[in-house]
């Protein structure tokens, strides 16, 4: 039965729910096998247990009435089924794209659950690159593959993917009443805070780094838009806030009550009141203060919407959950990928500015096709 077309919503939440965190105890060991199958790739065990859990998931899924889930995880079951009797090899673009399936999958379903709109998720493009895979009778099936991750995520994939390299763009802008020699010597201290702040966790080690390259590089994209210096200085302040919170409320991996959340949302202000208190980083205090709100209001910590957004924040808020998407679910051993990354970003069309995600792709692409 081919799916060409988005399946029909579950209409029970409940069920929906149920399928939601059924899904959520499956994933990881989707993950983990498959990482496990690039070392030995012959290993009937692990072989066996990845092509349980994608029969557990589809079993789930038609248990709760949830055809989303059937149409997705159905032929990747096939593909697997096809590995598991010798026909075709895993490789490592044939993972990736398994892998970007349950990602996709994952957001569909919570998307669902809240009510959104699965536009820009391009489900129907995943469910029929997945099944030509599955049905795939050729010699090229990591072009075959290749064409579905580049469907679904707007990237073609290479093998030299990385956005973990270290580096730092220059900065050339002279701040008004300031002289550069003294905005240099704040800048160093804020990169110390937040070399502090990193400290807190072995999460954070190099990300302040990675942030501020992604920030930079995005922002050239743009012939230099938003003064570099504030940008920077934006990037190393912007989660100063977290330091003056019970790091109860953000230094766990468990999930966050209503009342955490509450606290952790107060983060902007701390960082964004110490900036405006210093007269020349009036337009980094800006950007801090907003680089968790959203362009249709839903955002915090005042709920503003795009118009009334600086560019700043919106490089912020893109950069910031792209870093925080690489880290999604690592406590139970998930890493995500580049190009998995970038998708998860650019399917939540109502969260960040087009006007920014399309430099940011740029960005992404040319690190990535490299």
């Amino acid at each position: 039965m081919a799916f060409h077309a988005i399946p029909a919503p579950a209409v029970d939440k409940e069920s929906l729910q149920e399928f939601i965190e059924a899904l959520s105890d499956h994933a990881p060991s989707v993950e983990r096998d498959i990482a496990r199958l690039k070392n030995t790739p012959g290993e009937r065990e692990l072989v066996a247990s990845l092509f349980r859990s994608i029969h557990n998931i589809k079993g789930d899924a038609a248990l709760c009435k949830v055809d989303l889930g059937v149409a997705i995880a159905h032929p990747i079951e096939t593909v697997l089924a096809r590995f598991r009797n010798g026909e075709i090899a895993l490789s490592e673009i044939l993972a990736e794209a398994i892998l970007l399936a349950i990602d996709r999958l994952e957001l569909a379903v919570q998307a669902l659950a809240a009510d959104q709109a699965l536009d820009g998720l391009r489900v129907p493009a995943l469910i029929a690159g997945l099944e030509r895979l599955a049905e795939f009778a050729g010699t090229d099936l990591d072009g075959e593959a290749c064409a579905l991750i580049e469907a679904v995520t707007g990237f073609r994939p290479a093998a030299a993917a990385s956005l973990l390299a270290r580096g730092r763009a220059s900065s050339q802008s002279v701040i008004s009443n300031r002289s550069k020699s003294q905005a240099i010597d704040d800048l160093r201290f804020f990169r110390t805070l937040a070399h502090q702040l990193e400290a807190r966790s072995l999460l954070f080690k190099g990300r302040t780094t990675r942030l501020l390259r992604m920030a930079l590089e995005t922002n050239q994209m743009m012939d230099k838009a938003i003064d570099p210096m504030q940008l920077e200085a934006a990037v190393y302040m912007h989660d100063i806030g977290m330091m003056f919170l019970p790091e109860s409320a953000w230094l766990k991996i468990e999930p966050m009550s209503a009342e955490g959340k509450q606290i952790l949302q107060t983060h902007p202000t701390y960082a964004a009141g110490i900036l405006s208190r210093m007269e020349p980083w009036s337009e980094a205090a800006e950007m801090v203060a907003q680089h968790h709100e959203m362009p249709d209001g839903r955002g915090y910590p005042l709920g503003t919407h795009s118009d009334e957004i600086c560019h700043g924040a919106k490089i912020l808020a893109i950069v910031d959950a792209f870093e925080a998407v690489m880290l999604k679910h690592i406590n139970r051993g998930k890493n995500r990928s580049v190009l998995r990354a970038i998708a998860e970003i650019n399917a939540c069309d109502t969260q960040f500015s087009p006007d920014w995600i399309a430099p940011f792709n740029r960005v992404i692409r040319r690190t990535v096709e490299a």
